[in-house]
């Protein structure tokens, strides 16, 4: 029999975050681990009266298989690193649910890759990237991606596989008897915030790791209620593409493409890096920075929200919603919030708040120390 919370996450995902309709084309894409959660998605979705597509990994995507990623990387040449996968254009432009389960076997896998492989694969699939975030803004894509516990993921967690099988039920409430009336509740919280913060104009983030200023004139938060990330749990914006200046210095490692980039930290002038070092794996940070133009900007502000994401696990879905932090994304800004920014890579970078950090708004305190204060 399947575990209850495994079947209360597809019926998450299905039910509430993708909201899947009778006759909607619904793309699964898996690696071979998350069998398990796929079969009981694939279930949902034929309940729903929809068409599933079960997908095994494209390359392109973010739930690669490793081996496969891999052969390419290490065997393929120019032309192949840039052919754009047909199945997955097609997917993006044109279906009406996309469903990524994370559920990798390796992590690392794709480490010793040489980057500028890696950024001229990302290069080519630019156009992939603003074909999904257009479909995303206009809701004609509706969205989730999702992670199925493995032993390589409790691994990098620190984690025996129970620990971290508990860890991430818990963190999308399918331990829970009601995990969507769970999810409205973190909706009708941030959606309070995110009203305040409706037509506010400047942002100061100060504490011993960052010294920032931004502008959201225009911009638009959106409320990350697990819609579109399971778990979720965060507030984020498009900052003025040339409004930042100052500097900060990320608390945690950056993990990327296989590799891990640790004690990054960032210089702003007029929106754009104009300082970047790490004090592991600096290459490939400067590398990534080169993709394009649009990689230098800012393209998501965001506060994180979740307080049962309490650790850093080394995995970004989750990492990045950690209670007490702020992230910052390099690269593609979402349309909707406002952004403009356009680039081949998203890249998500946080900083721990809780000693310390505030962030103040229109020049008033809206954050202190990992705890909202309005």
């Amino acid at each position: 029999m399947a575990d209850a919370r495994v079947v209360n996450l597809a019926k998450t995902l299905v039910q509430y975050s993708t909201r899947v309709q009778p006759k909607d084309e619904v793309a699964i894409f898996h690696q071979p681990a998350g069998l398990p959660l796929v079969r009981e998605i694939y279930r949902e979705v034929v309940r729903a009266g929809a068409y599933p597509y079960v997908l095994l990994g494209l390359l392109r995507s973010r739930v690669e298989v490793e081996d496969l990623a891999y052969i390419l990387f290490t065997e393929g040449n120019e032309d192949q690193l840039q052919h754009v996968h047909r199945f997955e254009k097609i997917v993006r432009s044109e279906f009406d649910v996309m469903i990524n389960v994370n559920s990798s076997s390796n992590t690392r896998v794709l480490s010793n890759v040489d980057p500028a492989k890696q950024s001229l694969r990302s290069k080519a699939h630019s156009e992939l990237m603003k074909i999904f975030m257009r479909r995303s803004a206009s809701g004609d894509l509706r969205w989730v991606i999702t992670l199925f516990p493995t032993t390589a993921y409790a691994q990098d967690a620190d984690m025996n596989l129970s620990e971290f099988e508990d860890f991430v039920y818990g963190t999308t409430f399918a331990d829970q008897d009601d995990p969507v009336a769970a999810w409205q509740a973190v909706h009708d919280e941030q959606q309070r915030l995110v009203d305040w913060l409706d037509g506010k104009r400047s942002v100061e983030v100060r504490g011993p790791n960052v010294d920032l200023k931004l502008s959201i004139d225009g911009r638009k938060f959106i409320n990350s209620d697990g819609t579109h990330n399971m778990p979720s749990g965060e507030i984020f914006t498009g900052p003025v593409e040339d409004s930042l200046e100052g500097w900060i210095r990320y608390s945690y490692p950056a993990i990327r493409g296989g590799r891990e980039v640790a004690g990054i930290e960032l210089h702003f002038e007029a929106g754009k890096v104009v300082k970047a070092s790490a004090e592991k794996n600096e290459d490939y940070l400067l590398r990534m920075l080169e993709t394009d133009a649009g990689a230098k900007y800012v393209g998501e502000f965001a506060v994180g929200t979740n307080k049962r994401i309490n650790r850093f696990i080394k995995n970004i879905l989750f990492d990045e919603k950690i209670g007490g932090t702020i992230h910052m994304a390099l690269g593609a800004g979402y349309p909707e919030t406002g952004s403009h920014n356009e680039s081949a890579i998203h890249w998500d970078m946080i900083c721990d708040m809780r000693d310390g950090g505030e962030i103040l708004v229109d020049g008033e305190l809206f954050y202190r120390s990992g705890e909202f204060q309005i």
